[in-house]
């Protein structure tokens, strides 16, 4: 996600935004995606919206996965980064699918992390074509999150399912 306003240790300014946009348009161009490919990922400010956007540019269909009602989820994973995000979320999901986690899988289960969760019912719902077709893009610095469930969860998580896996490294983005 965008840093928030006052995260004391940068890890996405958002003066990186156009640096990461470009990178994950370059990696659709290098994955070689077409009209109407299925992309799935999660709505968080920043790499999600990023992707979703440089996604529905291209012409492919795409799948939001949130782990909240969208009030809650705009609230943790949204509007604290102020620009222009929320208006964002909305754009790209008039054009999505948007899948709830609470409404679809039910209530979460006592002592899990529902981040957690959300990332595995994102790969298990993309492997539902295979996991030959199966690519990853992940933007992210390499390192754990502030919390469980962040991408290095997912990043571990999508290792045992596909080798094709597309790091955009943001600890050498943003030099």
């Amino acid at each position: 996600m965008i840093d928030a306003p006052n995260r004391r240790v940068p890890r996405f300014p958002s003066d990186k935004e156009t640096v990461a946009a470009a990178a994950i348009a370059d990696t659709l161009s290098q994955v070689g995606v077409r009209r109407d490919d299925l992309a799935i990922c999660g709505g968080a400010c920043g790499g999600d919206l990023l992707f979703a956007e440089a996604c529905i540019t291209r012409g492919m269909a795409l799948e939001l996965y949130i782990p909240f009602d969208e009030p809650a989820f705009l609230a943790n994973s949204v509007d604290f980064a102020d620009a222009d995000w929320h208006r964002r979320f909305l754009t790209v999901k008039s054009k999505a699918s948007l899948h709830v986690m609470p409404d679809e899988l039910g209530p979460y289960p006592v002592g899990k992390n529902p981040y957690e969760r959300n990332n595995r019912w994102m790969l298990q719902c993309a492997a539902r074509f295979g996991r030959e077709k199966l690519v990853f893009i992940a933007l992210w610095n390499g390192e754990g999150g502030d919390g469980p469930g962040g991408t290095k969860h997912f990043m571990d998580e999508v290792r045992g399912t596909t080798e094709r896996i597309y790091w955009l490294d943001t600890l050498n983005l943003w030099d």
